[in-house]
């Protein structure tokens, strides 16, 4: 959080709220799972969905389910055609997931894989419309050269916590791994020359990108 507590209230009090199926997640998230920070929490879904209702893509790939809020909050844009194909490597969280996909009103339009990402997404034969990137730091790069040619023209890229609790704006240890990771991303991102990018300075950072 880069704002400060007060104003970062009034921005979240002045938001849509979340739907109760999300607050049911979170709560359980909090409470059964390690690392439970890690969810995209209440403010963040709703920019998810907003520019997932913006755009209704027909097909999502989202790199990093964890317990499955953003993927829920995504899947409120989708048309009744669409679908959201999301990947995470630990199993332990499916049955998480799985439950609270099923309660929801997009079951049948999420698909779950469990592995490695980088195996996966070159099997996947969709072109998609919206991509979020949402999983281990030191491969957003890998990640991004696996999807890119799997997008559609004018599809977006999602790229979350590209600020990485400020660290990318500072000088790396060379022992921190993600942040130098992270930074080398950033750098990728607003020089590619087949996308263009915006940087927003929400919660840990959200980047923007638009195939062209």
């Amino acid at each position: 959080m880069f704002l400060t507590e007060n104003i970062d209230n009034y921005v979240v009090a002045h938001s849509q709220e979340e739907p109760k199926i999300l607050q049911e997640l979170t709560k359980e998230t909090w409470q059964k799972i390690l690392n439970p920070r890690m969810i995209s929490g209440a403010y963040q879904g709703r920019v998810l969905s907003m520019i997932s209702k913006l755009i209704q893509p027909k097909n999502v790939l989202e790199i990093g389910t964890f317990t499955g809020y953003s993927a829920l909050s995504i899947a409120e844009g989708l048309p009744k055609e669409g679908a959201i194909i999301t990947i995470d490597r630990n199993e332990e969280l499916a049955e998480l997931q799985k439950k609270y996909f099923d309660k929801s009103d997009y079951k049948k339009q999420i698909q779950t894989f469990v592995g490695n990402a980088i195996e996966i997404i070159p099997t996947l034969t969709e072109k998609f419309d919206l991509v979020f990137i949402d999983a281990d730091k030191s491969n957003y790069t890998n990640y991004f050269h696996l999807i890119i040619d799997k997008m559609n023209s004018g599809g977006i890229i999602l790229s979350d916590n590209v600020l990485w609790y400020g660290k990318v704006a500072e000088k790396a240890n060379e022992k921190d791994v993600d942040t130098i990771a992270l930074q080398a991303y950033n750098t990728l991102l607003n020089t590619d020359d087949r996308i263009e990018t915006v940087m927003l300075p929400i919660r840990d950072g959200l980047t923007i990108s638009r195939v062209k």
